[in-house]
């Protein structure tokens, strides 16, 4: 599949029309209604080609030359029966929006979820490739174009092509065929002509709506690093880079706006002949006793009717392929599968002792190097195991392992005996509370984030996971207490304190298995023996695994591993391997040189 964000191919020029197809399960939730439209739709299109008619015999009655009695009553019968006509019209066509808006808002809602929810599934390789700004855009432009289609399809074209054929048979039966002749000659013309200018130019609009997600993409990404800007002086950089995105937004727009000048005027042409061809007709059959000025009259509203929606019909038409580009991307994004499903029968993880065992586990992320060389641990029940090493051997790849980011390419990790892959993925991360070395948080309030850990938490346990997370005292200096927001991504805190946020979620989650990936590496000192004796306190009676930068931390654990380039190379106590001399001895004595001379 192509990714988000990539130029269409030659192929992607051609919209498949089955997209439609795929709209079709999320309408069926009212039926009615789309039958109750349907009938409002037909019953306003009947009102609308009977207008004409009424007026026909209006004029009539009125050029008469010799005025009956009657002549008083027939008008007024007639003009209030034409008054009616139009209210019908209107209201018919009132009605048919009010019902048929309910099936569209349903189907942006459900659609919208579905696409909200699908990203939510897919693994974390895709979300670390993605493009946050232009895949936002995308969503946001194909749920959108899901209702411009709907509505489009049950206000305009299916109401217009009704028309046409009531109108084109009613002129072919009641009068000169030339009429119906030049009618249809006009339609087949036009419509030609629009598909054909359209899908040229289906090209620079997909060129448009790139460059637009790529200059959304580039934005986004500058003011959410907005420090990174700052530190390094590179607001003129980003400032260029946007700038070149948006002349090549500036080019695609002209180029679309030079295409629809093009295919504007060529419409424009088509309905103008048409509409002097069928009036100059008309006039010569007045002047030649065939019809009369009311039939005159009719034929010229008739021809208005049928041409003013036509000429509407063409911007349907392009703003209908714009449409069907968008949800055709949007559907693409939901047609990629996945990379980590749940097994079929998969059931929930039942965790007694809370036993963790990697045997002989293998991976390597896809297209790169082998991070993991048949690793086997275990962590028995309520045992702490922490995890050290060198930058890039591999420590946190277990933790994705763990939490089934990814999937093992050999061996198995089994929980109480059982293989994650066995087991449902929300059961298995429910039992599982990490906190992270990179903690990322909502836009909300300090006391929401917190209860993210476990939303249906108490007030009073929110409060105790902050005061055992050691966030109270600082939580009192800030202007609204707990309910101060903390920015986007967590940027009005600093490290330490968004790693106490992670901590304290944790502390509210209380899982049976607890995971730190060096979750003290952005505290200073002081805060970090309260934060180590906090997870001690928490830790107690639970399985621990530790990923450690700091050996200091760790001195304590039941069992340390130690790995490198991948495997594990060492394991015991923090006194066994230091007396060994090996690896851990050698880290151990650079990180105390480094912290005497700090």
């Amino acid at each position: 599949m192509r990714s988000m964000g990539t130029p269409p191919d030659a192929d992607s020029a051609r919209i498949s029309w089955a997209t439609l197809k795929k709209l079709w399960p999320y309408l069926l939730e009212f039926r009615t209604r789309i039958v109750i439209a349907l009938l409002c739709l037909v019953g306003a299109k009947l009102a609308t080609v009977g207008v004409p008619f009424i007026l026909k015999h209006i004029v009539d009655g009125l050029d008469s030359k010799s005025m009956p009695d009657t002549a008083i009553a027939l008008p007024l019968a007639l003009l209030l029966a034409y008054g009616s006509a139009r209210f019908a019209t209107t209201l018919f066509g009132e009605l048919r929006d009010t019902v048929f808006g309910r099936v569209t808002e349903r189907a942006m809602r459900r659609i919208g979820l579905k696409v909200f929810e699908h990203l939510h599934a897919l693994e974390l390789d895709f979300h670390l490739n993605r493009r946050t700004g232009g895949l936002s855009r995308d969503i946001e432009r194909g749920v959108t174009g899901v209702g411009f289609l709907l509505r489009i399809m049950v206000f305009n074209i299916v109401p217009t092509l009704l028309e046409l054929v009531m109108v084109t048979g009613i002129l072919l039966v009641k009068y000169n065929t030339g009429f119906a002749l030049i009618t249809l000659v006009a339609v087949i013309a036009y419509i030609g002509f629009s598909v054909i200018v359209t899908n040229w130019r289906l090209s620079f609009i997909r060129e448009a709506n790139l460059a637009d997600s790529t200059s959304n993409t580039r934005a986004v990404d500058s003011l959410l690093n907005y420090e990174t800007v700052k530190y390094f002086g590179n607001e003129r950089f980003e400032a260029n880079r946007y700038e070149e995105d948006l002349a090549q937004w500036e080019q695609a727009r002209r180029k679309n706006r030079l295409s629809l000048f093009m295919l504007n005027g060529g419409q424009a042409l088509i309905i103008a002949l048409a509409v002097t061809a069928m009036m100059v007709l008309a006039a010569s059959q007045v002047l030649a006793g065939a019809i009369t000025i009311g039939d005159f009259v009719l034929i010229n509203a008739f021809t208005m009717q049928l041409f003013i929606p036509l000429g509407f019909l063409g911007f349907v038409y392009r703003e209908l392929k714009s449409a069907m580009t968008n949800i055709e991307r949007m559907f693409d994004l939901l047609e990629q599968s996945p990379g980590i499903n749940d097994d079929r029968g998969a059931r929930g993880l039942t965790v007694t002792d809370g036993a963790i065992k990697f045997d002989q586990v293998s991976f390597g992320y896809s297209g790169r190097r082998q991070m993991l060389h048949d690793v086997s641990f275990r962590v028995n029940p309520r045992q702490k195991v922490a995890v050290v090493g060198s930058s890039g051997a591999g420590k946190s790849t277990l933790v994705k392992l763990l939490f089934r980011f990814y999937d093992v390419t050999g061996g198995t990790i089994r929980i109480d005996g059982q293989d994650i892959r066995s087991v449902t993925q929300d059961s298995l991360r429910r039992a599982i509370g990490i906190v992270p070395q990179d903690t990322v948080l909502f836009n909300s309030s300090l006391y929401e984030n917190v209860r993210y850990g476990r939303i249906d938490a108490t007030e009073a346990e929110v409060m105790e996971a902050i005061r055992l997370a050691h966030l109270d005292g600082f939580m009192v200096d800030l202007p609204e207490g707990a309910d101060t927001l903390v920015g986007e991504r967590g940027l009005k805190l600093s490290g330490g304190e968004k790693q106490r946020v992670a901590i304290a979620r944790t502390i509210l989650k209380r899982p049976p298995i607890l995971v730190f990936d060096e979750a003290t590496s952005s505290l200073d000192s002081e805060s970090e023996r309260g934060i180590l004796q906090a997870i001690r306190e928490i830790s107690t009676g639970q399985t621990s695994l530790v990923i450690a930068h700091r050996l200091s931390t760790i001195v304590d654990a039941d069992v340390i591993l130690v790995m490198s380039q991948g495997a594990i190379v060492e394991q015991g106590t923090h006194d066994q391997l230091l007396a060994r001399r090996g690896t851990y001895a050698h880290l151990w004595r650079i990180q105390q040189r480094e912290e005497e001379n700090a």
